[in-house]
């Protein structure tokens, strides 16, 4: 899977591109069992930029603490030494998992990356 490239030595602990209905198109092996509420807090907070911050960005059961993202397209969410980048593309989530050594720029230029190449190709 692409999203787990190496970037200077350092690669995504999981990733996955979800479908917007909550559907898994490709994930990693490691790659946390995402609760139906768990999207659709994901979806409520591209549409109401700002939504999850007061509850936290929940992933299979991992809460992540929600930082400036880009209202409507990036969600990124911060757990100790690691944290989550979520983009959204026209049907699907791009969601890379990271921690140390990875900073959050290089998860962050993965997803990012892909969830671009994916929208410019109308997916």
């Amino acid at each position: 899977m692409i999203l787990l490239c190496d970037i200077e030595g350092n690669h995504l602990t999981a990733a996955a591109i979800i479908g917007q209905d909550g559907s898994v198109w490709a994930q990693s092996s490691n790659f946390p069992q995402l609760k139906t509420e768990e999207i659709t807090g994901i979806m409520k907070d591209f549409d109401e930029p700002g939504s999850l911050a007061p509850t936290g960005l929940y992933l299979g059961g991992t809460k992540y603490m929600v930082i400036q993202g880009e209202p409507g397209a990036v969600i990124r969410g911060k757990k100790g030494p690691g944290g989550v980048t979520v983009k959204k593309t026209n049907q699907a989530l791009i969601i890379g998992i990271y921690d140390e050594p990875m900073t959050p720029g290089q998860c962050n230029m993965i997803v990012e990356s892909l969830g671009d190449y994916l929208i410019e190709q109308g997916i």
